[in-house]
C-alpha cells in the first residue's frame, strides 16, 4: 500500500493537473461547453495510453536500444527543458480548435518526458521481470484524478477568456518551472554517470 501512496503522489507531482487545467482553459477558451467535455476526456485517454505503454513497456525498451536510464533521464530533462523554454518565451499555442493541435501542449505536459522518465523508473524499481502492479495503479489514479479536474475545468473554461494578460503572465510562469523540473531531471541523470574512474562521481 505504502508503494502505491508513493507512486501516486510521485506521478501527480508530475503530471500536475493544476497545470494542466491552465493549459486546457487557454486551448479551449472559445469551444462550446459539451466540446470541452469531450476534449477533456480525450486528452486523458491520449495522457493515459502513453503512460501506460511506458509502464508497460518502457524498461524493456530501453534494455533493447541498450540506453540505461540515466542517459534516458538527460535526454528527457533536455526535451522538457526546451519544452518550458519554449512556453517561457511565449510561443503562441493554437487557440480554439481542438482538432487542429490545440490539445497537444496539455498532453505533452502531462505526459512529457520527465512524467515518462518517471514512469519508467518507478516500473525497473521493482523486481526484475515482475508486473509493474504499483506503477500501473498510480499511472490509473493519476490519469482518472486530472480527468476530473479537467472535466470540472471544461465547465468554466469558456468564462476565462478575456483575460489574456493574466493567462500569458501564467503560461510564462508556468514555463519556468517546467524549465526548472527538465533541468532537475538531467542534472540527477548526469550525476548518476559513473565518474572518470568508473566509480560513482
Amino acid at each position: 500500500m505504502k508503494e502505491h501512496i508513493q507512486a501516486i503522489v510521485t506521478l501527480l507531482s508530475l503530471i500536475n493537473p493544476g497545470v494542466c487545467v491552465l493549459l486546457f482553459a487557454r486551448a479551449e477558451s472559445d469551444r462550446p461547453t459539451h466540446a470541452r467535455y469531450a476534449d477533456a476526456s480525450r486528452a486523458a485517454v491520449a495522457i493515459g495510453i502513453i503512460l501506460l505503454a511506458a509502464a508497460l513497456l518502457g524498461t524493456r525498451l530501453l534494455h533493447v536500444f541498450g540506453i540505461s536510464l540515466d542517459a534516458f533521464m538527460v535526454a528527457g530533462g533536455g526535451v522538457l527543458a526546451w519544452m518550458g523554454f519554449n512556453m517561457l518565451s511565449g510561443r503562441p499555442m493554437a487557440p480554439g480548435n481542438a482538432d487542429s493541435g490545440a490539445l497537444a501542449p496539455l498532453i505533452l505536459f502531462a505526459a512529457s518526458p520527465g512524467t515518462i522518465t518517471g514512469v519508467i523508473t518507478l516500473s525497473a524499481a521493482q523486481p526484475r521481470n515482475d508486473f509493474p502492479a504499483s506503477t500501473l495503479v498510480a499511472v490509473s489514479v493519476a490519469v482518472l484524478v486530472t480527468w476530473i479536474v479537467l472535466m470540472l475545468s471544461a465547465r468554466f473554461s469558456g468564462q476565462q477568456g478575456g483575460d489574456g494578460l493574466a493567462r500569458d503572465t501564467l503560461t510564462r510562469f508556468m514555463g519556468l518551472i517546467v524549465l526548472a523540473m527538465g533541468v532537475q531531471f538531467a542534472l540527477t541523470g548526469f550525476q548518476a554517470f559513473p565518474g572518470p574512474a568508473g566509480t560513482a562521481g
